[in-house]
């Protein structure tokens, strides 16, 4: 898929979530916050079989001597994973108004915490080993 065609996907389905999210902060419709999330949800399916198929791809043809790029794709993995389990926690706390399920939001922010940290160390390390080659 050309860059072209990743870059309006991403954009569209971007612009459905916003649309789905306003009609349902403005009241006007009476969904399940599963069913705002669906475009979000679909998108991160699509990144991850494109992960997998890379990963897989890779493996297969065994082009690349270090293991730099696999640990790459596995960490879009895992965030990938995580951002997936941060959206099924938010859904299930924004669902469960009456409190029969309480979820407090720092246990809904953890995963996405878990990325932030570890994204700011790769970061760090990556400037690191850039700056000394």
């Amino acid at each position: 898929m050309a860059v072209l065609h990743r870059a309006l996907c991403t954009w569209f389905i971007c612009l459905i979530f916003l649309i789905l999210l306003v009609l349902q902060l403005d009241e006007r419709t009476r969904w399940s916050w599963f069913i705002v999330f669906i475009p979000m949800w679909i998108y991160d399916s699509i990144l991850i079989l494109y992960l997998l198929f890379n990963m897989t791809t890779h493996c297969k043809n065994g082009h690349d001597g270090s293991l730099r790029t696999m640990k790459r794709k596995i960490w879009c993995f895992v965030c990938i994973v995580l951002k997936l389990t941060a959206q099924i926690m938010l859904c299930l706390k924004l669902e469960n108004n009456d409190r029969s399920i309480y979820i407090p939001l720092y246990y809904v922010m953890i995963p996405i915490w878990i990325i932030l940290a570890i994204s700011t160390v790769d970061i760090f390390f990556t400037l690191i080993s850039n700056r000394s080659a």
